[in-house]
């Protein structure tokens, strides 16, 4: 999903350096939803890490 994120990104990037205007704002905004997508399902795996981890021990 980060890879993903970091696709869109840079192709934002190319796209405003051309001049594509709408293409670098949709894809902007997908990056960002993906990237906090990514961030979100991130800390949630930890957090059940940290509870898996004291319901063992």
């Amino acid at each position: 999903m980060l890879k993903w994120a970091l696709i869109f990104f840079l192709i934002s990037i190319v796209a405003g350096f051309f001049g594509f205007t709408g293409v670098a704002a949709g894809a902007a905004s997908i990056s960002k939803i993906l990237f906090f997508l990514f961030l979100l399902v991130a800390i949630a795996i930890v957090v059940f890490a940290i509870m898996a981890g004291k319901a063992l021990f």
